[in-house]
């Protein structure tokens, strides 16, 4: 199979981010500061959907006797400390503070760059359409994927500014990544590339639920951010690790029993 085929996926999610922040761009400017204030609370609340749906998975995952739930919040607890201590969060907005001044940008760039690239790589469809794209060439989830992030790119860009574009670098990044090492990697460990296969293995279900519940943080900045308390933000790129301490922790309860 050809790197083409692998990534044709993201590079439909990359072009479809790239259009709906033109759009929101265009768009986003004329509309007064109040309108852009309620498009973000409405991202905000159908963002809380997704999460919530994906917090779900939790309730379908058992580590021995330890629940799901308990095990995201301990993958929750410990990918804090860890991305504390790593500054996770600083990092990223380091990051897009570097691409601001590099592109010369504007406003609430960085802003913009971590919300997007946060919500666009977190969560079942990111890992899935991975595997499926990089294993089988097959780009209908992540096809799928491009569409609700091209939305809510225009969403977010009509607030945020260009920030969100650059968002398809890390999109470019996660979703390429995970498709080119699929074939190397995927097959042995999740059992396949079928996706029905993948939707109920139980590793998948606790990534999943322990994404949605960072999504859930995710919402609530965007939230804050309509309502105008952005400094009470949940530091959401500190959360990052739980996704892969999530797994290790199910292995471990399984182990114990």
């Amino acid at each position: 199979m050809s790197v083409l085929s692998q990534l044709s996926g993201t590079l439909v999610n990359v072009v479809t981010v790239l259009l709906g922040t033109a759009v929101g761009l265009a768009v986003g400017g004329r509309l007064p500061e109040r309108t852009q204030r309620t498009l973000l609370q409405t991202l905000s609340l159908v963002t809380l959907f997704i999460g919530l749906d994906m917090a779900g998975s939790l309730n379908r995952v058992q580590g021995g006797a330890v629940p799901g739930v308990i095990l995201a919040l301990v993958s929750l607890a410990l990918g804090a400390v860890i991305g504390e201590a790593l500054g996770i969060e600083e990092a990223l907005e380091r990051l897009g503070e570097t691409l601001k001044r590099r592109f010369r940008g504007g406003g609430r760039f960085t802003e913009g760059f971590v919300a997007a690239s946060l919500l666009f790589c977190i969560g079942p469809m990111t890992v899935i359409g991975g595997l499926q794209n990089g294993l089988t060439g097959d780009s209908a989830t992540y096809v799928l994927k491009a569409t609700l992030d091209g939305i809510a790119a225009l969403a977010l860009a009509g607030a945020y500014g260009i920030g969100v574009g650059f968002s398809a670098l890390t999109v470019l990044a996660v979703q390429g990544g995970i498709s080119l090492l699929a074939g190397t990697f995927a097959a042995g460990l999740l059992g396949g590339a079928d996706p029905q296969i993948l939707k109920t293995n139980p590793y998948v279900l606790l990534i999943t639920g322990a994404g949605g519940l960072t999504i859930i943080g995710i919402s609530w900045n965007l939230m804050l951010a309509g309502l105008g308390f952005e400094d009470r933000r949940v530091r959401v790129g500190s959360l990052l690790p739980a996704l892969l301490i999530a797994p290790l922790a199910l292995w471990l309860a399984t182990r114990v029993g």
